[in-house]
């Protein structure tokens, strides 16, 4: 027996669970009399992640399976001689194969977990991203607890009817204190679906973001729909189902979290499934959940690395959920503490519209920002520029802990994790693999340093510009920080958080609370005091959006201090810049629109999308030709950059090399290239490289190529 073609049909059966595969047109055939008597032929989407696969199978429908085999279930079938999973998009009557069709081998589960809104979602989500249809769903869909499915029977099915457990709808006095704020929870109580982008001010306490979102939820209930929220981590995680759970009942709130396990994911999954939950709250899988009557989604701190999935196609929450909101004409909230160039341009665009409070409430809420480079600073204290804890630290910290705890934000994990030459100040490099040398613990630059990519020891280190031998720290980790704070401030209880040691929340008594960035405890009635220190070393990251993270992460730390009204300050040490600038005067909209601006002048990301596609030197030559072809038919010429070799390590494989499988020694002749799509012609080009890409796969000449879209390390 040999595998079906795909095809479609001419009629329009659920148009929306074929949503991304090419259409194709039908033959009528008559059904055998072992097959089902009604809609012989099901349309199998494969899971398979090979790209020339990326379309619905046909199979027939035996009459053994005829009740069982329904839209949305998973099934087995033979596919070129092996048994492979997928799910049944549709049934129709004919099929156009032209011949024979396999049987259906076997429906797995009579749950029908691919809804047609989440076939649809998939569709454009792989669409938008160059991908397939496959990877999207795997990602999307929990894997199958069996026995978890027994308890469907006994979930309560709350999609239908009054929902009287809901508390009242009542006005907002957090949301009162933001322009725009009562207005977006009207329209959402009223069962419309508003699009807004909210600077939240403060991050802790019955004021603080989680409590807004919870708000802001609770007014979609009201109207009888359900709401979608994702976050970044677990720990913001839990304090949002903390406040959700403060105003909602129990039963009406469902976590997705991989980090919890098959068992509790899946039964939460099951339940949003059944219309037993209304909201779904989770990281970045929750994107898809499948929430019955969706009127609201969500997105925490859509800048925050952790919201690209790190698996094909890569793609992010904040896209997926605008997707959604389109197709389902739900609400969107995008909230955070600071604003991103890619919210920006929505703002600017009219699509939605800012919810910031005023300024009087912004100088009553936030703390007293000061920066130790400032010429004040300076003139009082002319080594502030140089010194690793400046006076103005010094004693900001010592008054702080009078007060309660001290926030100090430093940017390397570790104790000194980079050496540099004593006489050049160049970076130590390995010998072997040319990765950069560091020493393990405070055993001081006499001890052996090693590699950090390879743990070569080098004993007889020598500079390669210079010829020097000696070492000396080019950095200071966390763990040497709260050291040196330890010895500055005797007495003081220092607390770390940081690398596998994460910290969620620390007790409101003195204590010197040393962090990475992005791993900040939270305090439950504030920090006294923060200090920003390194700050130099994050805008001088060679990365596009170095200066754009640095605010986000500055203004996230400094959250979480008291107002200015309570005494709450916060320190930064670092040179005069516009971040900087805007961390002063508490305004992240204006660094946004500044930065959209400059990007829009060089014709950069967010104002154009931009694709990197990595290989070997022939396949992304081949594939970038092959892109060039499809689209010069259509008269669209795209910029290029590249093709550019990769800094790579001898130790570690770099991406497209390991989506194609290759060994770490043979990634040396790696290269990018970067392709700048306007807006208005990104629907044609992601369309050319999707098929350039199955057309490769198919023909198998070349070694695959990775391929991502929108990526926020490429640049």
């Amino acid at each position: 027996m040999a595998t079906s073609g795909p095809s479609s049909s001419r009629e329009p059966v659920q148009p929306s669970l074929l949503q991304g595969f090419p259409p194709l047109v039908q033959r009528q055939s008559p059904a055998g009399p072992d097959l089902a008597p009604e809609l012989p032929v099901a349309r199998i989407v494969i899971e398979s992640p090979l790209p020339h696969l990326d379309r619905p199978f046909d199979y027939s429908v035996p009459a053994t399976l005829h009740h069982a085999a329904k839209p949305g279930v998973r099934v087995k079938v033979k596919f070129n001689g092996q048994d492979l999973s997928g799910y049944l998009l549709e049934r129709v009557a004919a099929s156009d194969a032209g011949h024979s069709l396999v049987p259906l081998h076997k429906v797995v589960s009579d749950v029908a977990v691919l809804t047609p809104a989440l076939a649809e979602l998939a569709g454009s989500v792989a669409a938008r991203y160059a991908g397939t249809v496959s990877d999207v769903l795997r990602l999307a869909i929990p894997p199958r607890v069996a026995k978890l499915e027994k308890e469907l029977t006994g979930l309560p099915d709350r999609s239908e009817g009054p929902e009287s457990d809901l508390p009242a709808y009542q006005p907002s006095v957090n949301w009162a204190r933001y322009s725009n704020g009562p207005a977006f929870l009207q329209h959402l109580s009223a069962g419309k679906s508003p699009k807004a982008v909210l600077s939240a001010l403060q991050g802790f306490g019955t004021a603080g973001w989680p409590h807004l979102l919870a708000e802001a939820v609770a007014a979609v209930r009201f109207s009888g729909r359900g709401a979608v929220v994702v976050v970044p981590d677990y720990r913001d995680l839990d304090r949002v189902e903390a406040a959700l759970l403060e105003i909602l009942p129990p039963e009406d709130v469902a976590r997705l979290n991989a980090d919890d396990g098959p068992t509790p994911r899946y039964r939460n999954y099951l339940r949003l499934l059944t219309g037993s939950a209304r909201v779904a709250v989770g990281t970045r899988s929750a994107a898809y959940a499948p929430v019955q009557n969706l009127g609201l989604v969500v997105c925490w701190d859509d800048g925050d690395d952790l919201h690209i999935e790190q698996r094909s196609p890569y793609a992010h929450t904040r896209e997926i959920l605008l997707l959604r909101s389109g197709q389902e004409n739900a609400a969107c909230l995008f909230a955070a503490h600071t604003r991103s160039t890619e919210l920006q341009r929505l703002v600017e665009s009219g699509w939605a519209r800012a919810v910031e409070a005023e300024r009087t409430e912004v100088r009553r809420t936030v703390p007293r920002v000061l920066n130790t480079a400032d010429s004040y600073e300076q003139e009082h204290d002319p080594l502030a520029r140089i010194a690793r804890l400046p006076g103005a630290a010094w004693r900001a910290a010592k008054e702080g802990l009078q007060r309660g705890p001290v926030l100090v934000q430093v940017a390397r994990t570790g104790y000194a994790p980079s050496l540099v030459c004593e006489r050049c100040r160049e970076q130590a490099r390995c010998g072997a693999c040319q990765g950069p040398l560091a020493i393990a613990g405070s055993s001081g630059t006499s001890a052996v340093p090693q590699c950090r990519w390879c743990s070569t020891p080098a004993p007889e280190w020598q500079c390669t510009h210079c010829g020097g031998h000696q070492l000396r720290r080019g950095a200071t980790g966390v763990l040497r920080t709260a050291e040196e704070l330890g010895r500055a401030f005797p007495g003081a209880p220092v607390v770390t958080s940081s690398g596998d040691q994460v910290k969620a929340t620390v007790p409101d008594t003195k204590a010197l609370v040393v962090a990475t960035v992005g791993a900040e405890p939270v305090a439950e009635q504030g920090y006294a005091a923060a200090l920003l220190l390194d700050g130099d070393s994050l805008l001088r990251r060679e990365s596009l959006r170095a200066g754009e993270d640095a605010v986000r992460r500055w203004f996230n730390a400094a959250a979480l201090v008291r107002p200015s009204t309570d005494g709450g300050l916060v320190v930064i040490t670092a040179d005069d810049a516009a971040a900087v600038g805007a961390l002063l005067r508490w305004d992240s909209g204006g660094y946004a629109q500044r930065e959209l601006s400059l990007r829009r002048e060089l014709h950069l990301p967010p104002a154009v999308r931009l694709a990197s596609i990595t290989g070997g030197r022939t396949a992304v030559g081949n594939f970038v030709e092959a892109v060039e072809q499809r689209l010069a038919r259509l008269g669209i010429v795209l910029r290029t950059a590249g093709p550019a070799p990769l800094v790579l390590s001898a130790a570690v494989p770099s991406a497209g090399a390991a989506a194609a499988g290759v060994g770490a020694r043979e990634t040396e002749a790696d290269v990018r290239t970067l392709l700048f799509i306007p807006y208005a012609q990104a629907t044609e080009a992601t369309k050319a490289m999707r098929a350039a890409r199955a057309a490769a796969a198919a023909k198998r000449n070349d070694n695959p190529v990775q391929l991502r879209l929108d990526g926020v390390d490429v640049l």
